[in-house]
């Protein structure tokens, strides 16, 4: 894999950033991600995703748009891969630059941040809202993240967990993260909540309910919402469809609709108080 020479500025052509964590894997980090991407693009905006979990790229296949190439500007610098014919919603991952979707990145630290660096500032983007995918836990990836952010225009970062303590406790770390960082909290979204069944209705709660809730009144941040299991929105992801196209009246697709007006209007407060 080649890497490009990296220029200034930071995150060019990006109006808002933000940031999707989590304190741990498998809490539907990714997921969240696309739907959160999706739901912004159907307001009418352009957005953009950097998927910058290294080894778990999973973005591109979520959005069907595997082993497709990246193009470089004369310039040296890389151009998204265009998701939808109007350009819209577009992406870069580290997945693209694999010879395979079955190869490894085996590198160190240094290797590592410097392609994060390559990520955050050798990118051509163009779009109103960059949603950055994080890897899990906080690691060397995310101590990069945070320093090469720091003359970005960061709206702030949306915490993912699901709701049995053990995420919890790993979500309240992340939250530690966030305070000694600098990066502000703008909400928990509380992932995998319940499991409404699609003949009777009634909720079942597989994996516990409530602790992201209760996590966000204890740290004094925003909920943002519950999102309940629909194994609709597993396939979808598992076959690069779009779930809030196919499934608009879902529950799932009104929660991601909520989470994304309270995120849309905490920008456009931020950007009254700014000017």
């Amino acid at each position: 894999m080649s890497v490009a020479a990296s220029s200034d500025p930071i995150l060019q052509g990006v109006g808002n950033t933000l940031l999707i964590l989590s304190g741990k894997g498998g809490v539907g980090k990714s997921t969240a991600t696309v739907q959160l991407a999706l739901t912004i693009r159907s307001m009418g905006h352009r957005v953009g995703i950097l998927d910058i979990d290294l080894c778990g790229p999973s973005i591109p296949r979520m959005l069907g748009v595997e082993g497709r190439d990246v193009l470089t500007t004369p310039e040296g610098n890389w151009v998204p891969v265009c998701v939808d014919e109007e350009k819209r919603l577009s992406i870069l991952s580290i997945a693209f630059f694999l010879d395979s979707k079955d190869d490894a990145v085996i590198w160190r630290g240094p290797k590592k941040n410097s392609m994060i660096k390559q990520l955050l500032t050798s990118v051509d983007w163009g779009v109103d809202y960059l949603i950055i995918d994080t890897p899990p836990g906080t690691s060397d990836e995310h101590i990069s993240t945070m320093e090469n952010l720091r003359s970005a225009n960061v709206l702030g970062a949306v915490l993912v967990t699901t709701p049995q303590m053990m995420a919890i406790d790993d979500v309240t770390r992340e939250l530690t993260f966030c305070k000694r960082t600098g990066i502000a909290v703008l909400g928990i979204i509380e992932n995998m909540s319940g499991f409404v069944c699609p003949n009777c209705s009634d909720c079942s709660n597989i994996l516990a309910s409530g602790g992201g809730e209760q996590l966000a009144i204890t740290s004094g941040v925003q909920f943002l919402g519950r999102i309940p299991i629909d194994p609709r929105l597993t396939q979808c992801t598992e076959l690069g469809q779009n779930y809030l196209e196919l499934f608009a009246n879902s529950p799932v697709s009104a929660v991601y609709k909520e989470v994304v007006c309270k995120l849309l209007r905490d920008d456009s407060e931020k950007m009254e108080v700014e000017h």
